[in-house]
């Protein structure tokens, strides 16, 4: 080949690279960007899986907050849509408190497909959380360890933050709004920090979320204990309900996976007692425990566990306190969630509605539409015509 021939054949090698590499990145992006499923599995989740993963966490965040993922193509069936405590939810699946911990991309995130999202554990006062790093995945166990420890930018950022989506000239984003509050490493009085964020964030939320179960913040699970539970409880009840707004928000209690069955009897109690009645209940948080059958090399670090090896533990205490309650406070599941089986398993143990987040750390947001794509499959298949139906059947089997 002669220099003007070899010349000619680079430029076309350069520009077919060119066009190739345009393409390549074209399609990513509308791939990203319309939530498709196959290639989030085989190429956008590995990658993600190479950062860092509290790096990965911000990312996602950030991404939400831009609005970079695209609204599910289909609107969701009406046998999806639930009504609980007078709230209008188009689907049963929320995304469980700890990712979007500052509200900074509520509307993002209801753009994915979830019928309600918590923001938070919100803290009064800003505070780092413990040292990084802080978040290990457990690949081989699809789990996470994490010990963030209520890193938080504060009561009166967060506010400022949800009161400015309000305010701002937009369409929001259908859903619910949850607001899960946390206290202060430092503080000297628990009951007072929730107070406080009752009292703040109280007019804005859908509902509120009583966070005493996070295994990171040393003494924070003693607040299950029934004195302490009761005398917490009183206060927030009281604060609540001297809310000068038009519809007070409901109060639910997230409880722990780690409880005794004195420690469920106990709870049980205290929730139902007329002062101390809240609306609902999450269950659950993380656990301490680690089954003999995890096979990661980061086990044995310190914090909470969650993902598939919790699902068996959260949904045996979901069953346990739909039971000691009598079905009569409203149960939001959560642990080991990522398909529409283990939604639906939640579901028939007695909760209501079910929240998800390991999954998303693992699949990416095209999980959501496959969770509810499934659970419609499975409602069908029993003969219910809508998520209430369903509600607490295992139960009712045995009676």
């Amino acid at each position: 080949m002669n220099p003007e021939g070899w010349t000619l054949f680079m430029k076309q090698v350069r520009d077919v690279g060119i066009i190739v590499s345009g393409g390549t990145v074209c399609f990513s992006c509308i791939s990203l960007y319309e939530g498709n499923e196959k290639f989030y599995k085989q190429f956008i989740m590995p990658a993600v899986q190479l950062l860092n993963p509290e790096t990965a966490h911000r990312i996602g965040v950030a991404l939400a907050k831009y609005h970079v993922f695209q609204k599910p193509k289909t609107p969701d069936p009406p046998i999806l849509k639930t009504k609980v405590w007078g709230h209008e939810f188009r689907n049963p699946i929320g995304l469980a408190a700890g990712f979007d911990k500052h509200g900074e991309a509520v509307d993002g995130i209801l753009k994915m497909g979830f019928g309600f999202l918590e923001v938070g554990s919100i803290t009064p006062k800003p505070q780092p959380g413990q040292v990084k790093p802080r978040v290990f995945r457990l690949k081989e166990d699809h789990a996470i360890i994490n010990r963030y420890g209520f890193n938080s930018d504060g009561h009166k950022v967060v506010y400022q933050r949800l009161v400015d989506r309000i305010q701002k000239d937009k369409i929001k984003e259908p859903g619910i709004l949850g607001v899960n509050l946390g206290k202060n490493k430092t503080s000297l009085d628990a009951a007072d920090d929730y107070v406080q964020g009752v009292r703040l964030f109280g007019q804005l939320a859908d509902f509120l979320v009583i966070n005493i179960s996070s295994p990171n913040t040393s003494g924070l699970r003693d607040l299950q204990a029934k004195a302490n539970l009761e005398n917490l409880i009183s206060k927030v009840v009281i604060e609540r309900n001297q809310l000068k707004c038009e519809k007070k928000p409901p109060l639910l209690i997230k409880l722990s996976p780690d409880l005794t069955e004195q420690d469920k009897v106990d709870i049980a109690e205290v929730v139902t007692n007329e002062k101390c009645l809240v609306e609902g209940l999450i269950i659950s948080n993380t656990t301490v425990s680690r089954s003999e059958n995890l096979k990661s090399e980061h086990q044995t670090e310190t914090g909470g566990l969650s993902g598939e090896p919790i699902k068996h533990l959260s949904t045996l205490v979901l069953r346990d306190m739909y039971r000691l309650t009598q079905g009569k406070i409203p149960i939001i599941g959560v642990g080991g969630i990522s398909s529409g089986k283990d939604a639906y398993e939640k579901i028939k143990a007695g909760a209501c509605l079910v929240e998800l987040y390991t999954a998303m750390a693992y699949e990416g947001p095209v999980v959501v539409t496959k969770i509810k794509r499934e659970l419609v499959e499975l409602l069908e298949a029993d003969g219910y015509t809508s998520i209430a139906d369903a509600v607490g059947a295992d139960h009712k089997k045995k009676t």
